[in-house]
C-alpha cells in the first residue's frame, strides 16, 4: 500500500469533512445571528393615566423621572391615541390590530352574545376573544418569539377559554376579569399561567403585596429568564395603576404635600408605576439586552375611571388631560389621546419628538415588521418609518377610526389635522381642526362640507356589526345602541 497516497486521501477526506462541518456551522451561526438581530419587544401599559399625567407631557405637581428618561432616550409622540376610551376595547385593538369597528371587544360590556357573569352582585354581559381572534402574541409566537404577559388581560370576559395562554402567551402572571380573587390592588390570588396561586400576604384583608409591585416583580422574572434564552421575546407589562380605587401602600414622596388624601394617593400610584418602569429598563441594561430591545410606553385611555365627583376632583387638580377636552369614555381628545414613548438605543434618535398620528391598531403591524414576521391584514400601519425618522410624513394622511357604546353608540375619526365626532347614532358629525383647536372647542362642520362628507362615508364604512355588537347606523326609537 502506498502509505503516502493513503495519508493524502485520508487528509483530503478529513479536510472535506471538516470544511463541510464548518460550512454548516457557519450557516447555523448566520441563522442564529440573524435571529438574534430581531429585537425583543416590551410594551408597558398604564391604566387610566391621562395624557398630561407624566412630567414629559406637562405634569407639574408630581414627577415621573423614569418615564421622562425613557423619552429623553427615545421618541415621544404628541399625537398618539389609544384604541378606545375604556379599558377592554382599547386592549382588544392593541392585541388584534383591529379598530373598534372590527375588533371583537368594543366596550367593557357586550350588547348580545358573549358571556354573562357577575361583577360583585351585578350581572354583566361581556365580550371576550374567541378562537377566531388572533393576537400579536399569536403571530410573534409563530415567529419563534417567547411571549409573556404580566398584569391585566381584560379580554377574557367570562370565558375560561379566552385566557392569555389560549391567545399566544407562553407565560402569564396576572389577573382575569372572571376571577374576582385575582383583582384589586391587594389580590388574594394570582394566575401563574392557568393555575391560581394563593397570596397569603393579602389574605384576611392584609395588604402585604401591592399589585403594582407584583406586576413589576413578575416582569423582572420574565426578563431574567429571557436573558438565558436564545429566542427574542415579547413582554406585555399591563399595570392597573392609576385606575380606581385610589390605593397605594402609602403616600410615597407626597406625604407632606398640602393635598387631600386621594390626591396624594393618585400621585403615589403613578410614582410606584414610574419606579417599575425604571426597574424594567435597568434590568434590560444589566442583562445586556438594552440595545436589542424596543420599549413602548403608553396608557389605555384618558383619566378618571368613573365619572364621580371625587375622581373628577383628583384629575382636575392634576390637570391630567392638559388642554384636551374630555375624560375616559369620551370620544373627544381627552378620552382617547394618550402618551406614547418608544425607546430603542442605537436605532431611535434620543430625545426626539414626532407629530405623526398613530393609534393602538398600529402596534401589531409594527411588532411584526420588527420581528421580520409575515405581515397580517389589520386596520393599523407599521410606525417603523417614524421610529427611524421622526420627521417622516408616511402616516400623516392616514385615517383612524373609533366606535364606542357607553352610554350610547358613538364614533370618532381622525384624518390628518381633522377630527370628527358623532355623539349618537346617525347624529351629524362634529368637525374640529386639531392644528389650531386641540381642545375641540369650535365645531366647524358647516364650513367644510367636503371634509365632513369624506369622514362621514369613512365612519359608516368602518362600522361592521358583530354578534356582540349588532346594529347598523340607522336611528333606533330609543336612541340607544
Amino acid at each position: 500500500m502506498d502509505l503516502h497516497h493513503e495519508h493524502t486521501r485520508v487528509t483530503r477526506r478529513s479536510f472535506m469533512a471538516s470544511s463541510f462541518a464548518a460550512c454548516i456551522a457557519s450557516i447555523a451561526q448566520a441563522k442564529t445571528s440573524n435571529r438574534k438581530k430581531r429585537p425583543n419587544i416590551v410594551f408597558i401599559l398604564a391604566d387610566d393615566m391621562g395624557y398630561a399625567d407624566t412630567s414629559v407631557y406637562g405634569q407639574k405637581k408630581f414627577r415621573t423621572p423614569n418615564i421622562d428618561k425613557l423619552a429623553a432616550e427615545g421618541l415621544r409622540f404628541t399625537d398618539a391615541y389609544a384604541g378606545a376610551p375604556v379599558c377592554a376595547p382599547s386592549r382588544s385593538a392593541l392585541m388584534t390590530g383591529q379598530n373598534t369597528g372590527h375588533t371583537r371587544v368594543r366596550d367593557n360590556f357586550a350588547l348580545a352574545a358573549g358571556h354573562v357573569g357577575h361583577k360583585g352582585k351585578q350581572e354583566i354581559r361581556r365580550a371576550s376573544l374567541t378562537a377566531e381572534d388572533k393576537t400579536v402574541a399569536d403571530y410573534l409566537k409563530a415567529a419563534d418569539y417567547r411571549t409573556g404577559l404580566a398584569g391585566k388581560w381584560h379580554l377574557d370576559g367570562y370565558d375560561p377559554g379566552a385566557a392569555p395562554n389560549r391567545h399566544g402567551f407562553d407565560w402569564f402572571r396576572g389577573w382575569l376579569t372572571q376571577t374576582e380573587t385575582t383583582q384589586g390592588y391587594y389580590p388574594t390570588q394570582w394566575y401563574h399561567n392557568e393555575e391560581l396561586i394563593d397570596l397569603p400576604e393579602n389574605a384576611d384583608n392584609k395588604r402585604g403585596r401591592y399589585e403594582t409591585f407584583l406586576v413589576t416583580d413578575d416582569s423582572l422574572d420574565f426578563l431574567r429568564e429571557g436573558a438565558k434564552d436564545d429566542k427574542p421575546f415579547f413582554l406585555y407589562v399591563a399595570y392597573s395603576a392609576p385606575h380606581s380605587p385610589y390605593q397605594a401602600p402609602d403616600f410615597g414622596s407626597y406625604a407632606n404635600e398640602p393635598w387631600d388624601d386621594d390626591e396624594k394617593t393618585y400621585a403615589a400610584m403613578i410614582e410606584y408605576l414610574d419606579q417599575g418602569v425604571g426597574k424594567l429598563v435597568s434590568a434590560l441594561k444589566e442583562q445586556g439586552l438594552e440595545e436589542d430591545t424596543v420599549v413602548f410606553f403608553a396608557s389605555d385611555n384618558g383619566p378618571r375611571s368613573e365619572p364621580t365627583p371625587e375622581q373628577t376632583k383628583v384629575v382636575n387638580f392634576f390637570d391630567s388631560h392638559g388642554i384636551l377636552q374630555g375624560y375616559k369614555r369620551d370620544m373627544y381628545e381627552g378620552g382617547i389621546r394618550d402618551p406614547l414613548i418608544v425607546r430603542w438605543p442605537g436605532n431611535i434618535r434620543a430625545g426626539s419628538t414626532t407629530v405623526s398620528p398613530t393609534y393602538f391598531p398600529d402596534f401589531l403591524p409594527t411588532a411584526l415588521e420588527l420581528a421580520d414576521a409575515p405581515p397580517e391584514a389589520t386596520d393599523g400601519l407599521s410606525i417603523l418609518p417614524i421610529l427611524r425618522n421622526p420627521k417622516s410624513t408616511a402616516l400623516d394622511d392616514r385615517l383612524m377610526y373609533w366606535e364606542f357604546y357607553e352610554p350610547v353608540y358613538r364614533q370618532a375619526a381622525r384624518w390628518g389635522k381633522w377630527k370628527a365626532v358623532r355623539l349618537k347614532r346617525d347624529a351629524p358629525l362634529e368637525l374640529y381642526d386639531l392644528s389650531v383647536d386641540p381642545s375641540e372647542e369650535h365645531n366647524i362642520a358647516s364650513e367644510y362640507p367636503d371634509i365632513v362628507k369624506r369622514l362621514d362615508d369613512y365612519t359608516r364604512a368602518s362600522h361592521h356589526a358583530s354578534p356582540e355588537y349588532p346594529g347598523t347606523l340607522e336611528p333606533t326609537p330609543s336612541g340607544q345602541p
